[in-house]
């Protein structure tokens, strides 16, 4: 998952190289951005970063991105998979000059096998959710019927119905 099923801009790909080699880690992508239901311009890019030292990335970061590390969320996420709970970080970063919008989530090298697991389920979806994830995206992004927040209530509610796993339980703070 260290490139994407959609194509990326220029700008974003550069982005991503820059940011790899400041932090010395690699973004692996998830998400719409690895389906068919992404939407360029209005679907966020979920990205995991895992690494040894948690705390350094973040500061390397934080540099990079000129961003307070306030912005950081500690974030718990129990695994709908297998029930083990992941700590980490969460980071929603806007750059509205260049038209990106990315999740980060860091976590420790350890969790990686479980993460991408967890991501792979929710990857490989049957055509059916994929359908109605594009309807949803449409009638969010295109016609501007659904708000934000009842997208994210009814994306989370036809993937994990879709795929047969509990929903996600994640607490930030």
């Amino acid at each position: 998952m260290e490139s994407t099923k959609n194509s990326l801009p220029i700008n974003t790909i550069k982005f991503f190289k820059s940011l790899s080699e400041y932090t010395g880690t690699k973004p692996l992508f998830f998400g719409s951005i690895q389906r068919a239901d992404y939407f360029p311009g209005n679907s966020d890019i979920d990205v995991d970063i895992f690494t040894e030292n948690e705390k350094s990335t973040i500061s390397k970061m934080q540099h990079f991105l000129n961003i307070s590390k306030k912005k950081f969320k500690k974030a718990v996420w129990k695994l709908s998979s297998n029930g083990r709970m992941v700590y980490g970080y969460k980071l929603m970063y806007i750059n509205e000059e260049n038209n990106i919008k990315i999740e980060f989530s860091i976590y420790n090298e350890k969790f990686k096998h479980d993460i991408l697991k967890e991501h792979i389920y929710k990857t490989k979806l049957p055509f059916y959710i994929t359908w109605f994830l594009i309807i949803l995206k449409f009638f969010t992004y295109k016609i501007k019927l659904i708000n934000k927040k009842n997208y994210s209530y009814l994306k989370k509610i036809i993937i994990t119905l879709g795929i047969g796993l509990p929903e996600d339980q994640f607490v930030s703070f």
